[in-house]
């Protein structure tokens, strides 16, 4: 078993190292001849697939497949709990199999198309890897179902199996909605993994209308060689880079430099810090992870009580997701059809009106603030501190230009431009601060394919149920049905602000966007919204659900980090989320807030 983890770890990283490399080789060889690698966009476009699967398999093993939550896994009778186990994990693996027999169905219809990828390879061997890989989960998370381990994989296999002949059987048969509906929502109160009761409910829709289930995979091949996307796992490989090496500390020290080691100077550096190490690491649980140890010390040095530091630094650690390269803002720039380096500079001064939002409304610039007993002198902000620190960070300040400056100028495509922020990671953390070996990058590698891989198949099962959504008319009719019920844009902007927000709590970010995006959009635009203003609306909002149970990830991460119960954590930043609620009224009510620098730079 130990093998088969290297297997498909070695798998999924060498296509996330491929990926990097092969834009790069890209950029090298055309100024000398003329162009370069055959194919290249598509072959990185496809990599993106190989990563998604073997990136989704590595996430099952280490437990990181998103769900709502453990729901009744968490019951106190014993029996409820076990019952509640053996429903999410046996129902997933039927699940992963009915979606192993609708992607091998539409490999199959690929089969006779006799397109080549690149150097003669079809592209149907790629394709082949979505039936493998749904087979591979569903043997994996059916064998969760015994503890027996000569029983473990042939139940897997069973399980799988049995989903496969079903979903095969039935393929273009109609079926009633309601007994697979109650079956799906069964298993994710059991705490299913999300990608396969999305994955699910969108065969359940297609079952209804007697439509074929290929088009379920055919949306989640779709999405994960959508030409932008290989952004998302090459920025979020940059961020890990940064967040396993001394990075954070050396900005750290450059914060607390500029802005002084009391109070008001460490909070401010710290919601900064938090802030735009997120738009990086791609993640606010790894920024928690990442700075928690580092910033909470510093916090209660100057004088913040430890329970509002914890609390700064889980809400600061969602209010990246506005700022560039934030993988929720390229991924809404690729399902609202919203150019990425429009997106990137419209987000930056609703970033900045969130974090002072946070640090004004939610009571971290308090004068309440007392030093520690025995605390050493607390530093000022000063010119020289200041520079030397920045001089230390040099190659830390250099990484958005290199991420947003060749995207925004035009001499990368946002791939090209991912590549080179996660090659200048790597070098400049291995060569110029020597903190970064081979283990280490190994890790960063596996890690990043865990959480990628986990994501796309998130995604590729949203779109399927988005695109079901779209074609039945359902945008159509929720632009009739809202402007009938909300008389004004006014009141459709505090009605949308609510409704993300509830929407926030309940749904994992990225399965948000992709579902209620084509949803929502539609709707925004007939009362005179532009996409852009609507977008970075549906981020700020968004950055609430990091903070609210059930799918409130940073309160999970923030538990684990400071040793805290869950409820104290949630409790302590209930003033923060009303701060960002606040901050997002701000950002829906002035929309040149969002529109106005693009439109500056002439991108808008």
């Amino acid at each position: 078993m130990r093998r088969l983890t290297a297997f498909d770890e070695a798998i999924a990283s060498t296509a996330l190292a491929l990926m990097t490399l092969i834009p790069l080789v890209e950029i090298a060889l055309r100024p000398l001849h003329g162009k370069g690698i055959d194919n290249a966009p598509l072959l990185v476009q496809h990599l993106g697939l190989v990563l998604a699967m073997f990136g989704a398999v590595l996430a099952e093993r280490g437990g990181h497949l998103t769900t709502l939550g453990s729901g009744l896994a968490n019951a106190r009778q014993p029996a409820l709990r076990h019952a509640a186990h053996y429903l999410a994990k046996g129902g997933s693996a039927l699940l992963a199999g009915m979606l192993a027999a609708a992607s091998w169905a539409f490999v199959a219809s690929e089969l006779g198309a006799g397109r080549e990828l690149a150097y003669g390879l079809p592209v149907w061997t790629v394709q082949a890897l979505m039936p493998a890989g749904f087979l591979i989960l569903g043997v994996k998370l059916g064998s969760r179902c015994t503890p027996r381990p000569m029983l473990r994989h042939l139940l897997g296999a069973a399980l799988a199996g049995a989903g496969f002949l079903f979903a095969h059987h039935f393929d273009g048969a109609s079926l009633p909605l309601a007994p697979l509906a109650l079956f799906l929502l069964a298993v994710l109160l059991a705490g299913a993994p999300i990608f396969a009761v999305l994955g699910g409910l969108a065969l359940a829709l297609f079952w209804s209308e007697g439509q074929p289930i290929a088009s379920v995979p055919l949306s989640h091949y779709q999405i994960t060689v959508n030409p932008s996307l290989p952004a998302l796992p090459l920025f979020t490989l940059a961020g890990l880079v940064f967040a396993r090496s001394g990075a954070a500390g050396r900005l750290g020290r450059l914060f607390t430099a500029c802005f002084g080691g009391g109070p008001f100077g460490t909070v401010v550096a710290a919601a900064l810090l938090c802030s735009c190490f997120t738009a990086f690491t791609g993640g606010s649980g790894v920024t928690i992870l990442a700075l928690g140890g580092l910033l909470l010390p510093l916090l209660t040095q100057a004088g913040v009580p430890e329970r509002k530091g914890i609390s700064l630094v889980t809400s600061a650690s969602a209010l990246g997701v506005l700022l560039a390269p934030s993988v929720p803002l390229i991924m809404y720039a690729i399902i609202a059809r919203v150019p990425i380096n429009t997106m990137f500079l419209a987000g930056v001064v609703p970033a900045l009106v969130m974090v002072a939002s946070l640090l004004a409304v939610g009571g971290y610039l308090g004068r309440k603030s007392v030093p520690q007993p025995g605390t050493a002198s607390i530093p000022r902000a000063s010119l020289a501190a200041t520079l030397a620190a920045a001089w230390a960070a040099r190659w830390e300040i250099l990484a958005p230009l290199v991420a947003i400056g060749s995207l925004v100028s035009g001499l990368a495509t946002p791939t090209e431009s991912a590549a080179l922020t996660a090659a200048y990671a790597i070098l400049t953390q291995a060569l110029a601060h020597r903190e970064l070996d081979w283990a280490t990058l190994r890790r960063c590698l596996a890690d990043c394919a865990q959480v990628i891989g986990g994501v796309m198949l998130i995604l590729g099962m949203a779109l399927g149920l988005t695109n079901y959504l779209v074609d039945a008319g359902i945008p159509d009719a929720a632009v009739e049905w809202v402007q009938a019920a909300l008389p004004n844009k006014f009141a459709f902007l505090v009605a949308l602000n609510v409704f993300l927000f509830l929407a926030g709590a309940l749904m994992e970010i990225y399965a948000a966007i992709v579902v209620l995006v084509p949803l929502l959009l539609p709707v925004a635009i007939s009362y005179g919204i532009d996409p852009v203003h609507f977008g970075v609306i549906f981020l700020a909002v968004m950055e609430m659900g990091f903070l609210c149970p059930p799918a409130g990830m940073n309160i999970f991460f923030a538990s684990a980090m400071f040793a805290r119960p869950i409820r104290e954590i949630a409790v302590s930043v209930l003033p923060a989320l009303l701060a960002i609620f606040l901050g997002a009224l701000v950002i829906s009510w002035v929309p040149q807030l969002a529109t106005a620098l693009p439109a500056w730079a002439g991108l808008h």
